[in-house]
């Protein structure tokens, strides 16, 4: 696998459940600029969704055509939520997952391996990006139980999302597709071998971030990377990328604004600097005025 794919975000109804059509238009927007969405992971909220809404959005991913692009988040700490889900996708012809370890418990590397090996068990049919995001959930991969996964399970696990940070400028293995958590580290990764990225961010930088992906490939000089690091800077500094994304899009369509607790918006202060560094760079639209 390879590319740039978007942190799906999920658009909820004023009654704070899954609005699934508002889910799929907005995947569908990102699908038009060449961009994968990956669903039911950390960004979409998911860990706050219930099981039945996840396995009705997965039925409903299934009947579009961008389903060949998508990677589905699980979102589970349950064991056996994770293989009913995945089992579920299966069933709908979607095979490739982006699987966080359980975020709640301490976790340790024969305990995460067991977690991986008791799945695969289950779904031999699922091809696997680890999420390595220990700001989530606790743990950091190390290479050498990521070497271990693959060694025991070479058809299953076949890449890596790392939010972390601590592999993907060192963890190099033949056929393992390394995907940066970051556009800042879109073009760096991409020099030394990184297939691409996956990020909350490119909800709104897809463009960007798509540009500076082709240009690599193409060998054409880099105009916009610059851009898009600020940009990613910009919403980094709000401390919440859920909640900045949220606020951003919510100038655009106003069911955006519905978010599940303990989730929220930014405050008025964060969302204007938000805005203003936005406006700074060219990138946010005429028609949504910072002041």
């Amino acid at each position: 696998m390879n590319g740039i794919f978007s942190a799906s975000m999920s658009v909820l109804k004023d009654d704070l459940s899954l609005d699934i059509t508002e889910t799929i238009n907005h995947a569908k927007e990102i699908d038009s600029f060449g961009v994968g969405s990956a669903f039911l992971g950390s960004t979409s909220q998911a860990q706050l969704i219930s099981v039945e809404e996840k396995k009705d959005l997965i039925t409903e991913i299934a009947k579009h055509k961008f389903k060949n692009s998508v990677l589905i988040g699980t979102g589970c700490n349950s064991l056996k939520e994770n293989i009913n889900l995945m089992k579920h996708s299966i069933k709908n012809s979607l095979t490739n997952f982006l699987v966080m370890n359980p975020a709640y418990y301490v976790n340790k590397d024969s305990g995460v391996f067991d977690f991986y090996s008791k799945i695969i068990k289950e779904v031999p049919e699922a091809k696997i990006i680890l999420y390595n995001f220990d700001k989530l959930s606790g743990y950091a991969f190390s290479a050498d139980i990521v070497k271990k996964l693959i060694k025991n399970f070479p058809l299953n696990i076949i890449g890596m999302k790392d939010s972390t940070g601590n592999l993907w400028n060192n963890l190099k293995i033949p056929n393992f597709s390394m995907f940066v958590g970051s556009e800042r580290k879109l073009l760096q990764g991409l020099k030394i071998g990184c297939v691409g990225c996956i990020s909350a961010t490119t909800n709104v930088t897809h463009s960007l971030a798509k540009q500076v992906y082709d240009d690599f490939k193409n060998n054409k000089d880099q105009t916009v990377n610059q851009k898009l690091c600020d940009v990613r800077n910009a919403f980094d500094e709000t401390g919440n990328l859920i909640a900045a994304l949220h606020s951003y899009k919510t100038l655009e369509k106003s069911f955006y604004k519905n978010i599940l607790p303990p989730l929220n918006l930014l405050d008025p202060i964060k969302q204007k600097k938000l805005l203003l560094n936005l406006e700074k760079l060219n990138f946010l639209p005429k028609k949504y005025k910072a002041a």
